[in-house]
């Protein structure tokens, strides 16, 4: 004989009812915070990994901003808290201290005041920063870079050294352009060329050094043509045409482009000199290095100085 049906409830009180509902509607609320908490770590951790993999190769932010001993090798220990100044006939430079000490370096700075002052130049204080910065670039700079680079600088170590005040014998614009607001993304690494002209550009700014000056402005019509000359204690240096011109790259290989860029080592074995940054190019994936070669590739022939 079949039994009588029993309502699922019987036997329990609407409070019962009540707590039991409440009880699966905090377990999943905690499961829903549990959840947006570890897909915001991972997040962050996303974010910082790539801030590491571009602060130690590609942006190389290092080989300005991190003191060097008396053999000019990087002192780690004391990583972002000011290089050597850069002296030229318009400025003495001194790069800034980019740790996080809150007294001598960017502590105190919010996020916003730090990505404000990569990209366009401008301190919390409202004060400009002056060259050799290279905001033309900087403000192309994409948000999901942006924001790995200031998530690797909040976990370095703070350095307390307080840097000597830049002394400018040109003058400064008012600003390097129009405040940033719209979103800006970096071209798929899917699209080689593209990318390669946003690595080359924005995040390594090769073409600062590498691209002759009009009126202290980088001339992009002459992109890649050299010239530059670089004064330091190795003596004098001169930025290399990259452009595929005969004097520039177009007898090289991609492998001797690449051992230049990683090694140092031109294709004739002679030593190349700084400011560029050797040792932190040598830790640039594959992928990115081909992409800044078939950029390079992409140049328009151009003789030494970008001169007719």
């Amino acid at each position: 004989m079949a039994g009588k049906a029993v309502p699922r409830y019987q036997g329990v009180t609407t409070m019962q009812r009540s707590i039991t509902r409440a009880a699966f509607c905090l377990l999943a609320a905690v499961a829903a915070q549990t959840g947006m908490v570890a897909d915001a770590n991972a997040q962050n951790q996303s974010r910082l990994e790539r801030g590491r993999y571009l602060m130690g190769s590609v942006a190389a932010c290092g080989n300005c901003h991190t003191p060097r001993g008396p053999d000019g090798g990087l002192l780690t220990d004391r990583e972002l808290s000011g290089g050597p100044p850069v002296k030229e006939p318009p400025f003495d430079a001194y790069p800034s201290n980019i740790t996080p000490d809150k007294e001598t370096g960017i502590g105190k700075w919010t996020d916003a005041q730090l990505k404000r002052a990569i990209r366009e130049g401008i301190r919390p204080d409202g004060s400009l920063i002056g060259p050799p910065m290279p905001f033309f670039f900087y403000r192309n700079l994409s948000d999901d870079d942006l924001n790995a680079i200031v998530t690797y600088l909040r976990q370095v170590k703070p350095v307390s050294n307080k840097v000597e005040k830049s002394v400018y014998r040109i003058p400064l614009p008012p600003a390097y352009g129009p405040p940033i607001k719209a979103a800006v993304k970096a071209p798929s690494p899917k699209n080689e060329l593209a990318y390669g002209a946003y690595l080359a550009g924005p995040v390594a700014h090769c073409m600062e050094c590498h691209t002759p000056m009009v009126k202290g402005q980088v001339d992009m019509n002459k992109a890649g043509a050299g010239g530059f000359a670089f004064n330091g204690p190795w003596g004098v240096s001169v930025a290399r045409n990259i452009t595929p011109h005969e004097s520039g790259l177009k007898a090289w290989s991609d492998k001797e482009i690449e051992k230049a860029i990683r090694d140092g080592v031109s294709r004739d074995g002679a030593a190349l000199k700084p400011p560029m940054g050797f040792g932190f190019y040598k830790s640039m994936s594959q992928q990115d290095m081909k992409a800044i070669i078939a950029y390079m590739r992409s140049l328009k022939p151009l003789p030494l100085g970008g001169g007719t």
